[in-house]
């Protein structure tokens, strides 16, 4: 019997702890109108204790995303603006001579920060990138043999231009594969572009904007992902889905182990976030698009993925056990 923490008391009592998760919800998308799915995604992202990477134009309120989500969680937070001139020191820290103390002393980089907004990642060059991921991947930095831990929790939002963009250094893949979703925001509806027009400046209501929930409670509710329970038809259905990918022929490669292991925990936050101790298909569904889209690539010459239509003949082709 797998363990119930949803109901904390009388049948139907949903839990304190998502309770303010659920206002938290509701105070970003009070600041980002009109992209519900795309907030759960991300909240949904840092709760399964993956990092984010957000590929769209300017100005459709990437940076504003990041700043509110650290703002509604009390994270602290360094925004890090990537350019082809930024060094990997820039981001990790860096070990100044100390004269009194006749040593040297590490200076931690903006890295060290719970929430970090790598804001345009592929304008850097690779090794810079290379140094970012490494932190990502390992939750610390290493310097002159010295390993310091980066503050839990520790969640990277990365934006991306559009590759055709002049000055782009696109990831690679196995570099794009250490983030767990990838999302777009799009434009806003018109209604929703009609508020934003009359409504309030967005950063003047992030400077009001008041914590909801600690970072303590991210941590505890980032256990409780990894309790919500997936039967044993659900990984079924998972690992078909997996499988077909791997023998389709349109795609150069199919999903990894650990994209397996992505789509998983992805689905577990998603059920969580809409109060299930247990996940159906309809989170790993919901989830599916930003997860996979971005670790599969076409065979066709020129075609670009679409996330939403991979996800989409993906389900169509695998049914549900």
């Amino acid at each position: 019997m797998h363990e119930q923490f949803i109901l904390d008391g009388p049948v139907g009592e949903i839990s304190p702890h998502l309770k303010q998760l659920d206002a938290a919800v509701e105070a970003l998308n009070g600041i980002i109108l009109g992209k519900a799915v795309q907030v759960r995604l991300c909240v949904a992202c840092m709760l399964a204790g993956g990092h984010l990477l957000i590929e769209d134009v300017p100005g459709v309120g990437k940076t504003t995303l990041a700043h509110a989500l650290a703002r509604m969680m009390g994270l602290s937070y360094q925004r890090i603006q990537f350019t082809s001139d930024l060094l990997p020191a820039d981001i990790t820290g860096v070990s100044v001579y100390d004269r009194g103390q006749n040593a040297f002393r590490f200076h931690p980089g903006p890295i060290f920060s719970n929430l970090v907004l790598a804001d345009e990642v592929n304008r850097a060059t690779p090794k810079t990138q290379s140094a970012l991921l490494e932190a990502m991947e390992e939750g610390q930095v290493t310097a002159d043999g010295e390993t310091h831990p980066l503050p839990r929790p520790f969640f990277v939002v990365a934006t991306q231009n559009p590759t055709y963009q002049i000055g782009t250094f696109p990831l690679p893949e196995s570099q794009l594969d250490r983030f767990l979703m990838r999302i777009r925001l799009g434009y806003p509806g018109p209604a929703m572009e009609r508020e934003l027009l009359r409504g309030e400046d967005r950063r003047v209501l992030l400077e009001a904007a008041s914590p909801v929930i600690s970072p303590d409670l991210i941590g505890k509710l980032q256990v409780k992902v990894s309790k919500v329970f997936a039967a044993e038809a659900l990984l079924d259905y998972l690992q078909a889905i997996v499988r077909h990918t791997r023998e389709q022929t349109d795609y150069e490669s199919g999903l990894s182990p650990r994209a397996a292991q992505s789509l998983l925990r992805a689905s577990q936050a998603w059920a969580l976030l809409h109060h299930r101790d247990a996940v159906l298909p309809e989170d790993l569904q919901a989830v599916l698009p930003s997860v996979v889209g971005h670790r599969l690539r076409t065979r066709q010459e020129g075609a670009v993925t679409d996330p939403d239509r991979t996800a989409r003949e993906l389900l169509e082709s695998v049914p549900i056990p």
